[in-house]
């Protein structure tokens, strides 16, 4: 078995297996929790290459919050010693690495450290660091201070949204990273084949509605647009997904230029960030850290699905 990017989190077999995320305390509008939601105590650690984080730039842009929650945004390269604070100084600690975020929050910590993390600047402490717990608290429990209009999460789609996320985040948004972390021929291919027949599900679904929940853009739309939109600048060449692009799908293509054409959606997208992070990053994937000046991609190409 070759050298594994993550050794704790892969199997004998060579199957990645993502570590589960340890910081689960929740942020409330109404008081219930010791995290109430306030103007200027939150602060997003994220980096704008990772897809997870990238939820979260996402939710905190569209729902108008970048005057209410602060962002720091790691540098695109990761070391031994983790994520870095280079081009962009953390304001809030002064921190150099994210792992003081978690030795600080717990001395004990001995995982992975990954963004987002949603810091509270009161207690001084990590309250979350799971993206899509992330997203439903940004998205509903600091309505008085953005955009309440904006519901990426309705009651009435909940059961479906959830469905939805269950399978996209198993066999494409997780699926993805299975493939291209994965240490043996059988793991890649136990992966790769269900990524591209959710892939085609989809695809097939999206011929006859425009959003994943008909003509409205839900949460379900944002987790799996910070996969696709990745998919042919990195997932296809170095995560080996290359049994189709997504420029060669009929309908899921224009759909991700819809996504991405959306007001303020395309300044949270950073290819560069992106690009360096993957290819630079992951040694034992591409040893030599050289960054693919391809492929050619328009994102602004008219989607023709309005």
């Amino acid at each position: 078995m070759t050298q594994a990017e993550f050794p704790q989190e892969s199997k004998a077999t060579g199957e990645f297996r993502r570590q589960v995320s340890a910081f689960r305390h929740q942020v409330r509008a109404d008081g219930s929790s010791p995290y109430r939601a306030e103007a200027n105590r939150y602060h997003l650690y994220v980096s704008s290459a990772c897809p997870w984080a990238h939820r979260t730039i996402l939710v905190r842009k569209l729902k108008k919050l970048e005057d209410v929650i602060g962002m720091t945004i790691v540098d695109p390269i990761r070391d031994q010693r983790g994520w870095a604070f280079t081009a962009d100084a953390d304001p809030v600690n002064g921190f150099r690495f994210l792992q003081q975020a978690y030795h600080t929050t717990d001395k004990e910590w001995e995982g992975r450290v990954t963004v987002p993390v949603l810091w509270d600047k009161l207690t001084g402490e990590i309250v979350n660091n799971e993206s899509s717990e992330i997203m439903r608290m940004l998205n509903s429990e600091f309505d008085e201070f953005g955009d309440a209009q904006l519901n990426l999460y309705p009651m009435a789609y909940a059961k479906e949204i959830d469905e939805l996320n269950q399978w996209i985040y198993d066999t494409v948004n997780n699926g993805v990273y299975r493939a291209g972390f994965a240490t043996t021929q059988s793991a890649y291919e136990q992966a790769v084949s269900p990524l591209f027949e959710s892939m085609e599900k989809l695809d097939r679904l999206l011929a006859q509605q425009r959003y994943l929940i008909g003509d409205r853009i839900t949460e379900a739309d944002w987790r799996l647009f910070t996969t696709l939109v990745r998919f042919d600048p990195v997932y296809h060449c170095h995560f080996k997904c290359n049994w189709k692009r997504l420029v060669d799908f009929q309908n899921l293509w224009p759909y991700v230029r819809d996504l991405y054409q959306q007001p303020g959606v395309a300044e949270t997208v950073d290819f560069d960030h992106i690009k360096r992070h993957y290819f630079v990053t992951h040694r034992t994937i591409n040893p030599t850290g050289i960054v693919p000046i391809g492929p050619k991609i328009d994102f602004e190409e008219p989607h023709g699905r309005g």
